[in-house]
């Protein structure tokens, strides 16, 4: 039975490390895109990976996760056929919304870079055409991703990112630089190497798509044969479902749109803001993408998938009215995310220079060292916001991650704007901003979670013994990078042996500490 019960953790653990391989190959084969399309062409990727992703939010973000909360409450209650009309009409609305998003995308992206950009991304429009069409694969997928999760398994879903991840990298790379030689004499040419990278995205996009209809084929018979056991007669209106679906959906979309359009009012300030010229601009934000979001993205993947794993879980917990059942698997994935969170926030902290120097030689790496030096704890503060809000989702408070989101990113914009006009903070107010929105989100999550099943946050049991170990596991590396970068003048040397020294200085304290302590 508690193996069941943790059968939740074992599907996170495999999707959290689908997700840090697909983080991985991410942040490898940008290594060469940046070496390919330039610093300004990344400067440009980076701004058209930030509409598309607000898009992608707005059409679908809500979908995979609406629709794993939906078939996993039927699943539970014996409601086979309820749970195929929701993915029936999940997939109706996925094709609906991610349709109309993608050609207002497509149609819309001369007035998105003269306009809303103000002219100062000369070439946006080329890359936002090439991601247009992505949006529409990626809500049909998703809906098809969370209709596997929603049963529990999160394998389909992991084996589909690291396809898509994959066909992403080799396509990026290759058409970057195909685009960047075709267009050499263009005055757009970082803008065709960034259309050129983000060709990777809507293909990659359209592999694990193709996989995903494969496999929901493969298991059609099985499936069947659930709805077989269910002899109920289905009498749910369609409008009633289709209502029920989009009011899941909308506090979903909601949460995470505040998420990120804090990133598209990022770009927005920082572009009309900045006091430096449009190709200083263009740099530091392709700085910022690089060296700081995409690096502390890599452990936040795993909150992302820990609560898409958790949430199924919780809402079976919660649909049987075991809320102690509920809070205990919200404490065991804050836990486990932490275990990873905690010294992926003190590592970074301590050698993120030694890292963007291995990976992004194109950019300073000294201002990117500086931003994780400030903001990578910001790992830490996603994750606990991450998980809080799918707990809030699971226990049918859909609406409160939506409030808070919303009252953080009003905190974000203030903030971010204060410091970009009235200090010399520059790029560094991007990271500020960036670190407190989901602390704020987090804060407010807890409160309610309180409110709502008396769910009570324990630092002593659930931080003390990542952050003890963690803080050994610093000091250690800090020593052992210092001292041999001195002694050999080789950052991948000192790199590597630092790397190996984190692993024991972090895992040995904490099996001390589990082993000989009531942390």
């Amino acid at each position: 039975m508690e193996k069941k019960k943790n059968n939740f953790l074992i599907h996170g653990g495999i999707l959290a490390m689908a997700g840090i391989i697909v983080r991985i190959i991410g942040m490898l084969y940008r290594i060469p895109v940046v070496n390919i399309i330039g610093s300004e062409g990344n400067g440009i990727y980076g701004i058209a990976f930030n509409v598309y992703n607000i898009m992608l939010v707005l059409s679908s973000y809500g979908l995979p996760m609406a629709v794993s909360k939906l078939v996993s409450q039927r699943f539970a209650e014996g409601k086979y056929k309820n749970a195929k009309r929701v993915f029936k009409y999940s997939l109706t609305i996925g094709i609906v919304t991610g349709g109309i998003a993608a050609a207002l995308v497509f149609f819309g992206a001369d007035f998105i870079e003269n306009v809303i950009y103000s002219g100062n991304t000369p070439g946006l429009a080329i890359p936002l055409r090439i991601l247009a069409p992505t949006i529409f694969l990626v809500a049909v997928l998703g809906v098809i991703r969370g209709f596997f999760q929603g049963q529990g398994t999160m394998i389909p879903t992991a084996v589909s990112q690291i396809i898509e991840q994959i066909v992403n990298a080799i396509v990026s790379i290759g058409a970057g630089y195909i685009l960047m030689q075709a267009f050499k004499e263009s005055a757009n040419q970082s803008a065709y190497g960034a259309a050129g990278s983000t060709l990777g995205t809507a293909l990659g996009a359209l592999s694990a798509l193709i996989f995903m209809v494969f496999l929901y084929f493969v298991y059609k018979p099985q499936f069947k044969k659930l709805l077989r056991k269910d002899t109920k007669v289905d009498r749910v209106p369609a409008s009633n479902m289709y209502k029920i679906i989009i009011t899941t959906m909308i506090p979903i979309i909601l949460g995470q749109t505040f998420y990120q359009i804090s990133s598209v009012f990022d770009d927005i300030l920082f572009s009309n803001l900045s006091s430096t010229v449009i190709d200083s601009v263009t740099i530091d934000l392709g700085t910022y993408s690089s060296c700081f979001i995409l690096l502390i993205g890599i452990p936040q993947g795993v909150a992302s998938a820990m609560s898409a794993s958790m949430l199924p879980a919780m809402v079976t917990s919660f649909t049987e009215k075991d809320i102690d059942g509920v809070k205990t698997k919200l404490t065991k994935t804050i836990k486990t995310n932490l275990f990873i969170a905690i010294p992926s926030f003190i590592g970074l902290t301590v050698l993120g220079q030694g890292i963007i120097k291995i990976l992004f030689s194109a950019y300073n790496s000294a201002e990117g060292a500086t931003m994780l030096k400030i903001g990578a704890v910001s790992v830490v503060f996603f994750t606990l916001s991450t998980v809080t809000s799918s707990a809030l989702q699971a226990i049918d408070k859909m609406k409160m991650p939506v409030y808070h989101s919303a009252t953080s990113l009003v905190i974000h914009i203030v903030l971010v704007y204060f410091m970009l006009r009235f200090t010399s903070l520059g790029i560094y107010g991007l990271v500020i901003g960036s670190t407190l929105f989901p602390l704020v989100v987090f804060i407010l999550n807890l409160k309610t979670l309180y409110q709502e099943i008396n769910y009570r946050f324990s630092i002593k049991k659930i931080v003390l013994k990542p952050l003890i170990s963690a803080v050994i596991m610093g000091i250690c590396i800090a020593v052992v990078y210092n001292g041999l970068l001195i002694l050999t003048e080789s950052n991948i040397v000192s790199m590597f042996f630092a790397l190996v020294v984190a692993a024991i200085t972090y895992f040995g304290p904490y099996y001390l500490l589990t082993k000989h302590s009531n942390l």
